[in-house]
């Protein structure tokens, strides 16, 4: 099994470092930083045995027939990692199309279920 970011992805963990430390989520930059390289981690390592399913057609906009996976963080802040899967000389590649989290996705999976 391999786990892939797609660059954007990576920009976007990246990116939120410094969002997460000055908006004060953190009050080091060192616990953002091991904030996300866990969330990652936890990407790589658990997303072959988390429940996934299908992503709504919503998330289209970042790839056909993709899946999402959940990975909880702590009590208010649920990562939805948004992935399709291939096979390749018999080994499994999840590719991470797109992320987000509770705050920002919920309410896109949440019409999915109501319609």
């Amino acid at each position: 099994m391999r786990v892939i970011f797609l660059p954007k992805v990576q920009d976007y963990l990246d990116n939120l470092i410094p969002i997460l430390y000055e908006k004060e989520y953190f009050g080091f930059k060192d616990s953002a930083v091991r904030y996300i390289d866990n969330l990652r981690k936890d990407i790589e390592i658990n997303l072959s045995t988390h429940l996934h399913k299908p992503a709504p057609i919503y998330y289209d906009r970042y790839g056909k027939n993709m899946y999402y996976a959940l990975f909880r963080k702590n009590k208010r802040t649920t990562w939805y990692a948004f992935f399709t899967k291939y096979e390749d000389k018999g080994e499994t590649i999840y590719l991470i199309r797109y992320i987000g989290n509770n705050h920002t996705e919920a309410h896109h999976l949440y019409e999915e279920i109501i319609n």
